[in-house]
Formats: C-alpha cells, structure tokens, sequence
C-alpha cells in the first residue's frame, strides 16, 4: 500500500511518501549533472526558470524540480526531478514548454548525465517563502528586491 501524507508541524508542513511494498506505483526521481558553457549560464538559467516554473504550475505529475549550481562552479548544474510515476515523466519530456526548453538550450548544454534512482523514502517542507525572489547583497546581507 502507497501513502502520501501531509503533515503540519510548527508552521511547516511536510510531504511524507512511505514506498510501496511490492508492485505499486512509486514516484520517479531522476537526477541530472549538466555543464553549460560558461558564456551562456545566464541565458540558460533564464530557460530553466521559465521551464520549470510552467512545468510545476501545469503538470500535476510534476511533483518536485529543484535546480542549483555547485558553489564556486556556477556553469556546473544539478537538477533533482520527482515524478508521480513514469507516465508523467514520460508526458513531461513530451510537453510542449519542455521540448521548447531542450531546444533552445541544445547548444548550450556541454554535457548531461542523467541518473534514475530508487526512491527510499521522500519529504519535504514547505515554506512559505519564495527564494527566487530572496536576494541578499554579498558582503553587506541586505536584502535586495
């Protein structure tokens, strides 16, 4: 038996994904390692964003995108991707907004390593606060708008 949870805990509230024993539906996470040619990490960045951000509004079987940057190699990029199961993956690699973002981004993209995984057990938190639009100055930690 598959359970999903929610959970409200001193504000926050948390996903809980417990797997299935034998044979059910399990979410499918994949990771990626992209390296993107340093002279247009800006411009990929900006199709990301706008990928995933359509991906997460329109695609119920888009549970989870989170994109970063290795510290101090902003070129070099990791994406954790969650999946209702494998028939929304396979819906997300055929949308529209996501074969818009592999086209524009093709010349780009110096390599990309794709990872499938077996999920063990998935949480997460969810805060309130939108950090795309958290900005702190370096050196000063104010916060920028």
């Amino acid at each position: 038996m598959k359970h999903i949870c929610w959970k409200a805990v001193a504000g926050f509230s948390f996903l809980v994904w417990s797997m299935p024993a034998m044979a059910e539906t399990v979410p499918m996470v994949r990771l990626a390692e992209l390296e993107i040619a340093p002279e247009n990490i800006e411009a990929y960045k900006a199709h990301l964003r706008e990928e995933i951000e359509v991906s997460m509004r329109s695609e119920p079987g888009v549970l989870m995108l989170y994109a970063v940057a290795v510290r101090g190699r902003p070129n070099q990029i990791r994406l954790t991707e969650v999946y209702a199961d494998q028939a929304a993956y396979d819906a997300h690699v055929r949308s529209a907004h996501f074969l818009k973002y592999k086209m524009a981004t093709a010349n780009m993209v110096r390599s990309l390593t794709l990872t499938d995984t077996d999920p063990i057990l998935l949480e997460s938190k969810s805060l309130s606060v939108d950090w795309r639009l958290v900005c702190f100055s370096i050196g000063t930690g104010k916060r920028q708008e």
